[in-house]
């Protein structure tokens, strides 16, 4: 068992909570970042922590997207239950530290339902954050075609576009883990009631996200390659990066 993985799965899941909520709770406490100074916390943790782990594990950092990965056989079902474990404990672990040094403020960002949107827009606005997130992850991590060397700021500029649109409405959780460990953590009535949502409707839109780029990658033909005419027309590289799973 390569518990290396595991590890850096927990740590960037870590990570994310500490920097993502605790993000929500300064801004809570001191209105200094604003809603855009929170979403792009959120995505700029998420894309320094790929770049800091993608090497080691994949940098799934959120069950759903794990699922996705081995529902579409770009991970393997014996390694899921390691990798859960791992996210879950990462971020409620990063819960409690921010409990313990900032008080239990604004629930430690746990998220919930805004007014704006009844419940099943809600529902539907998470399930469809959460599959234009692993549609990006999958184009970005599965196909060779793409450019794998900018995984890290394609799939953390999706979480800080959907925390910007989206995070009034529904928190933009698409993540189980980042929305349980708050939760758990804070103890809060209104996030505790609305976690089933949290948990279930991010693993159908991702495997939605992942089956979609699945057709359409399987739909698709590579592009044409131009063969250089002369020595300046030649490309610049010769072999594409690799992605982050």
């Amino acid at each position: 068992m390569r518990a290396g993985s595991e590890l850096a799965e927990a740590a960037g899941t870590f990570a994310l909570v500490l920097a993502g909520c605790g993000a929500i709770i300064v801004d809570a406490q001191t209105g200094a970042l604003g809603h855009v100074g929170v979403s792009a916390t959120f995505g700029l943790v998420i894309g320094a922590m790929i770049y800091a782990t993608g090497h080691l594990s994949g940098a799934h950092f959120n069950p759903a997207v794990t699922l996705a990965f081995a529902a579409t056989r770009h991970f393997p079902w014996r390694r899921v239950p390691g990798y859960v474990a791992a996210q879950l404990l990462g971020a409620l672990a990063a819960a409690l530290v921010l409990r313990a040094a900032l008080g239990n403020v604004a629930h430690l960002g746990a998220t919930v339902p805004g007014e704006l949107v009844t419940l099943p827009g809600w529902l539907l606005v998470e399930f469809l954050l959460t599959a234009t997130l692993m549609f990006v992850i999958a184009s970005v991590a599965t196909d060779g075609r793409a450019v794998g060397a900018m995984a890290g700021t394609a799939i953390g500029g999706t979480v800080a576009l959907s925390a910007l649109w989206a995070g009034p409405l529904t928190g933009a959780s698409m993540n189980p883990a980042r929305s349980l460990g708050p939760a758990v953590a804070s103890g809060a009535a209104d996030a505790l009631g609305a976690l089933w949502a949290y948990l279930v409707v991010p693993v159908l839109g991702a495997l939605a996200g992942a089956l979609l780029y699945e057709a359409v990658r399987r739909g698709s033909r590579p592009a044409p390659v131009r063969r250089p005419e002369s020595p300046d027309d030649a490309p610049r590289t010769s072999a594409a990066p690799e992605g982050v799973a």
